[in-house]
Parts: structure tokens; sequence; C-alpha cells
């Protein structure tokens, strides 16, 4: 967390940090931000955040349901996965999506060093394929939004599941082939 604390600070930013994370913060930290562009929560409402047009890119460890809600409101994405499915997601952010970085770090250590953060920022927010990767975000928002719209695939798979969850055949067909 120091090196991310470290790299960010050069950045207008909004952190959220859990209560049991906070001693993980480098000492003096929290005193030293920038209050007037900067915060540092322990919860936010993170779909209310990422559908704020002012949000310029989204830092995220890649957890399926963060990657789906950056994509859904066209937000591109720093990737630093830790584990499971992460570096999975990560690597469709940056080389199947094309909507953000993977943040690179050191084979020995496995961390992520406060200079590769930044960059990894940098190149998201201003870098040559920043506006590539804004566009193919907003291109993924998009699509869910025709998706969500009445005669979209959601509305038209909602529709046709929903009687088989009503009637529990959809439940039960996997041991009861009758039904």
């Amino acid at each position: 967390m120091e090196e991310l604390a470290s790299a960010i600070s050069n950045f207008s930013f909004l952190w959220v940090v859990r209560s049991s994370e906070e001693e993980k913060l480098p000492s003096g930290f929290l005193e030293t931000v920038d209050k007037d562009k900067s915060l540092v929560l322990k919860w936010s409402p993170q779909l209310e955040v990422l559908a704020n047009k002012a949000i310029g890119c989204f830092m995220t460890h890649c957890g399926w349901n963060s990657t789906m809600e950056a994509l859904t409101f066209g937000v591109p994405m720093v990737a630093m996965p830790q584990w499971t499915d992460q570096p999975m997601n990560a690597k469709y952010i940056q080389d199947v999506w094309k909507v953000g970085v993977r943040v690179k770090v050191e084979k020995e250590s496995g961390i992520a060093k406060r200079e590769e953060i930044e960059f990894s920022i940098k190149e998201v927010m201003e870098g040559k394929k920043s506006k590539e990767m804004k566009k193919n975000a907003e291109k993924w928002r998009d699509l869910a939004v025709k998706s969500l719209s009445e005669g979209g695939s959601t509305d038209i798979n909602i529709t046709h599941l929903y009687p088989k969850f009503k009637s529990n055949k959809l439940c039960l067909r996997w041991c009861c082939k009758d039904l």
C-alpha cells in the first residue's frame, strides 16, 4: 500500500481504504492528502462513483463484478490483479477489450512499484493509447446499455428465463429430465 499511496499522491483521487487496512498506509499519509483534490474514505458507493463523468480511470484488483461495473459505465481501468480470476480479467482489460493497462510487478518481489503504478495511471489518463482506451470503454458502455434496453439481449433472455425460474423447471431440470 505504501507504493500505491506514493504513486497516487501526484493525482486527484478517491481511494477507498477499509478500516482494517488503514494501518498499512504509510505513516502520516492521511494528513498529507490534499483535501481539495483527493479523498480517502472507508467506503464509497462504487456504482455512483463509476457513473460520474469526472472519473478518468478506475484502479482495480480486477474482481469480476468491479470489472463489469467499470465496463458498464465506460470507465478505463488500471489493473492490479492479486489472485484467482483477477489476472485473467486483467488480461482481458488490457489485451482483449483494450480498455486499460495492467501494472507491471517486479518478478522477484511480486510488488508493483510506485513508478510502475504512476506510469500506468498516466498511460490510461494521457498516454498515446488513452483516447483509444476511452473509446473502447465507451463502446462497452454502449453495448451494455443496448443489451439492457427493451428488446436488448439481456431483456430478451430475462423474459425467457423468468417463467422457468417461476415454475422451478430450470432449478430442477438437472435431476429430473421429465420437467
